[in-house]
């Protein structure tokens, strides 16, 4: 065996045991409701292209009321690199921004500027509508700053995971959350949704009482109730062994999507738990680009093509 073979060997043994490791660390974390192990497993791993932090700041007082804004390094395209907001899961109970980069390392090796914005958790306040008025905040943050960082403006696509999924997926369904920030309806460009919940009512888990059990109208929580014809092309991407947030929500909103005539997509992941889908969007568990491809080729064009599935979404639910 020659010395160039045994060290390619041993870089991939190597390689393999920080993968298994990362994943049972990650698995750890995403018990405890942090994505920071996963973060600074990404962060060791070579990229294409850096990243840059090209502006952040604060649109309340409260630390989670916060925006950051990171671009591909080197000088932005002629017309501005596109622009993605991602927003994180937890439960609305645990997150954070910094906790989140490896999205924004994953988007800049394809070529977006990618905006993480944080919102109030229930510790400090963060129970309905908080967290859509602190998501829409965020995202009017975005569009005032990311013009002079490089960015496209004109139109942005949100992404969300689990409880930031649901955030997201409400303000393209529901307007007045986004006017009421004075964003048109217009720039949303397209939504994708990871693992988010949007038909869960009665509430079941002490994340959505916590959150959502206060509101006066229980059916103005749900995503489902504003299916409509006129929003923003969403993409529902949903692990099917997902234990947290059941698949059934994204078979459900599809279908009523489906059913008024709305722009739709959904994905499903055989096998897949709550936490792989925002997973594939990291370097070391990318599994050949299974979420990236689908997610990167709606963010190119949210309104090509008819609604598809990898399974029908009128499966029966598990």
């Amino acid at each position: 065996m020659t010395r160039t073979r045994r060290w390619l060997m041993t870089t991939a043994v190597v390689a393999g045991l920080l993968a298994l490791a990362g994943f049972g660390a990650w698995r750890w974390a995403v018990a405890r409701g942090s994505a920071a192990t996963l973060d600074w497993i990404d962060a060791r791993f070579p990229r294409e292209t850096g990243m840059r932090l090209a502006a952040d700041g604060t649109y309340g007082q409260v630390r989670n009321q916060n925006v950051e804004l990171w671009v591909p390094e080197g000088r932005a395209p002629q017309g501005g690199w596109p622009l993605a907001i991602f927003v994180y899961g937890g439960g609305w109970h645990s997150g954070d921004t910094a906790s989140y980069r490896f999205v924004a390392r994953t988007l800049a090796d394809n070529g977006y500027a990618t905006a993480l914005v944080g919102y109030r958790l229930v510790s400090d306040g963060g129970r309905f509508p908080a967290m859509l008025q602190d998501t829409a905040a965020g995202v009017r943050w975005t569009l005032d700053h990311a013009g002079a960082a490089g960015a496209r403006t004109a139109q942005v696509a949100l992404i969300g995971h689990s409880a930031g999924a649901y955030n997201v997926t409400m303000l393209t369904l529901d307007p007045q959350w986004l006017e009421g920030v004075g964003v048109p309806m217009g720039r949303i460009a397209g939504t994708v949704s990871l693992a988010g919940p949007a038909d869960f009512y009665p509430f079941t888990s002490d994340s959505a009482v916590n959150a959502l059990g206060n509101a006066p109208d229980p059916a103005a929580t749900q995503p489902i109730t504003f299916a409509c014809a006129g929003a923003p092309p969403l993409l529902l991407m949903h692990g099917t062994a997902d234990d947290v947030v059941r698949v059934r929500n994204s078979r459900r909103l599809a279908a009523a999507l489906e059913a008024k005539g709305g722009s739709v997509r959904a994905i499903e992941y055989e096998g897949m738990g709550h936490a792989g889908v925002v997973m594939g969007l990291s370097k070391p568990f990318a599994q050949n680009g299974k979420v990236l491809r689908p997610l990167l080729a709606f963010l190119s064009d949210p309104g090509a093509g008819a609604p598809s599935a990898s399974v029908p979404v009128q499966r029966p639910d598990r």
